[in-house]
This record gives structure tokens, sequence and C-alpha cells, in this order.
């Protein structure tokens, strides 16, 4: 079938990206589902700064690709095998296909997938297979979902079916920015109530994380970031107190805050810099826990005598080390019960010829999540 789709065809244009349109609105090919796959109509797809990384370059990935990774659809059509979908069902769609057969899926570790991650770096569906061609050509799937398309062919694996009267603007929300956010939060750092946390970098995914620490009932919860304007969302959605990341003295207001540094430290925003901040308001004895995702060049340094001395943890989360089957329903309810309002993060709706405007403001750090709507 053809499609509309937004293609990357190199990496690293210039900003504004209005201008150099590093994403062509172009007609594209799409082949059926293959066996364990699903053909699913895109409804609603949200900028995330990871498709923006591999826009700039910093996250490298094979061009040309149709881009896009955080969605909600409608399943059209199921290839051989899939028998557990069917044409009408809504469907979240999530970034880290998981086999369920090797060593870290055997463990409950989905997010940790082998055959996923290679599947995602080679610009493959789970099968190993692309199903995307313009002019001749074969693109590359982006990390197994491609949404920025009107259809897109994924895994059965890709895909967690809801039932749900959400919008899709709100269900895609669920597919990265709450599930790697509250997931860092639930998941990985396994926040107390009654402990104290901050946040780093307010976008999509440090809000749900914020949010997740108020629903975990952390009695002190400190937002950090750059933009005046999200610092004071920040405060409305509940955090005690907010800082502007880039004082001089930001590292030492924070503790001052907290008498010596908080028990959980999240790094969202993908710097180096947003890094070293996080580990530097992080108490003794306390995690510092980071889902961002700078240039694979970039490194940080780490006085390892504190790790040992005050017994400190520095820990990675990728897609808040979900198990997706289990925790996008249950974090959809806590959204229903109003636990997690994930709403307030929503910001403008576009349509797909717009999309590179939307990057625009996401790479400024105006925008909250917006979302392209079909």
């Amino acid at each position: 079938m053809l499609i509309r789709a937004a293609v990357l065809e190199t990496i690293g244009a210039p900003p504004p990206y209005a201008s150099s349109l590093p994403l062509r609105i172009r007609e594209v090919e799409l082949d059926p589902p293959g066996p364990g796959e699903v053909l699913v109509r895109i409804r609603a797809a949200g900028l995330c700064h990871s498709d923006l990384s591999v826009i700039s370059g910093d996250r490298p990935r094979p061009v040309p690709m149709v881009l896009g990774h955080e969605s909600a659809g409608e399943v059209v059509a199921c290839g051989a095998g899939v028998d557990d979908l069917a044409p009408g069902d809504r469907v979240v769609l999530v970034f880290m296909p998981s086999c369920g057969c090797c060593a870290p899926c055997a463990e409950g570790r989905p997010a940790l997938c082998e055959p996923g991650a290679a599947a995602n770096g080679a610009g493959t569906l789970l099968s190993g297979q692309r199903r995307l061609h313009a002019g001749g050509v074969t693109l590359n799937h982006h990390i197994g979902v491609s949404c920025f398309a009107e259809h897109a062919v994924v895994s059965r694996r890709s895909c967690v079916k809801v039932e749900t009267d959400l919008s899709d603007r709100e269900l895609a929300l669920f597919g990265c920015a709450v599930l790697t956010g509250a997931g860092a939060v639930i998941n990985t750092a396994r926040v107390q109530a009654g402990s104290t946390v901050a946040v780093v970098g307010l976008g999509g995914v440090g809000f749900s994380a914020l949010l997740a620490a108020l629903a975990s009932g952390a009695r002190e919860v400190v937002a950090l970031d750059l933009n005046a304007g999200k610092l004071a969302l920040a405060r409305e959605l509940g955090a005690t107190a907010a800082i502007d990341a880039g004082a001089a003295d930001a590292a030492e207001q924070v503790r001052a805050l907290t008498r010596g540094g908080v028990d959980y430290a999240f790094e969202m925003a993908g710097a180096v810099a947003a890094l070293d901040l996080a580990w530097r308001i992080t108490r003794r004895g306390g995690s510092t826990v980071t889902a961002g995702l700078p240039h694979p060049d970039r490194r940080f340094q780490l006085p390892p005598v504190q790790l040992v001395a005050e017994e400190r943890t520095l820990r990675g989360s990728y897609i808040g080390s979900a198990v997706p089957m289990r925790d996008i329903p249950r974090y959809i309810d806590l959204y229903r019960r109003g636990r997690l309002p994930v709403d307030r993060l929503m910001g403008d709706t576009l349509a797909l010829d717009e999309i590179n405007r939307g990057f625009d403001r996401l790479a400024k750090g105006d925008a909250l999540r917006d979302v392209v709507i079909f």
C-alpha cells in the first residue's frame, strides 16, 4: 500500500528545521505484514528527544529512515501466526520489541531484549525484515515502529492492546514518555514513600518521572530545568521546589533544601552536564538514575571513591525497565484515577506536514509533548 511518511534521508541538518527540512514528507510503499507482524493505522504520534537525537546525529541510526517511535493506533491486519489481535483493536506501540526467549527476556527484563536491540540498531523489524520502500530504495525502521506515517507494519512484540476510551492523543504518551519516565521511578529506582527525589530535565519523560515520584509518596520532589515555564508547571503539578538548573549554585540549593541531597536523583535531559548535576545532588547512600541518551562519544567523569565511601549507586534505565504488557495498562489506570495526570503534559497538535516546525520547538526546549494527529 502507499502511505505518506516523514523520511529522514541524512542526519545532521542544521536548525531551524522548518528551513532545512530534515524530514521530507514522501509517498512510501509499505509491504503487507509478514509472519508475526501487524499492520497498524497510526492515529497519534508524539515528538520525542529520541527522534530529535537521530535528526541531529547524537543518536546514530541507519538512513534513509521513517522516523517516530511513540504512538497509538488501530490494528488493520495481522500476519500469519498473530491470533491474539484483530482488526479494530486499539494498540499502543512500544519501541523495544522483546523476543521472549533471550536471557534478559527469560529473566523478566524485556527492555534489554538482545534480538530486539540488534534489530533496532540495524533499522529492521524484530524479524530482520524491512517493509518500507520509496523510489526503489528500501527504507529503515526507527526502533521497530516508524510511526511518523499514516500506517506502520510492526512486530506483534511491539504492540500492547488497550481497552479504553482514552483519546489517541492521550494514549500515544504511554508508549514512551510515561513508560520511560514513570518506569524509571517505579521499576528502576523503586522510589519509597517518604523519600526525597530530584528530577533534572523536564521534557515529557522528566515530567512523567516527577508525577510518578509524587504518586509514589515522595515527601520532597525537586524539579530542575533551564526553562522557567516548565519550572512553573512543575510547581503546579506538586513539586516542592523548582530550581534553575543553569544557576551556578543549583547543586548547593538542592542540598540546602534537602539537608544534604536527595535519596533519588533522575537525569532526564540527555546531557552530561545534567548527569553531573544529578550526581552532585544525590546524598550519601543515595541513587542516581539516568534515562538520558547523549551522543555515544560523550563521557561522564565519576569519582570512584564516592561509590565506595558513600555507598552511592549510579544506574541506567532504558524504557523505564518496563514490562510493557504489564506497565502500560497499570499506568493508564493510574492516569484514569487521577494519580498520574499526564494530560497536563500534552502540548500542541500538529499535522504531519508541520513536523519539522514541531522539532524546532522541541530543540529550543519550549515544547511539552507535541503530537502529530492523523
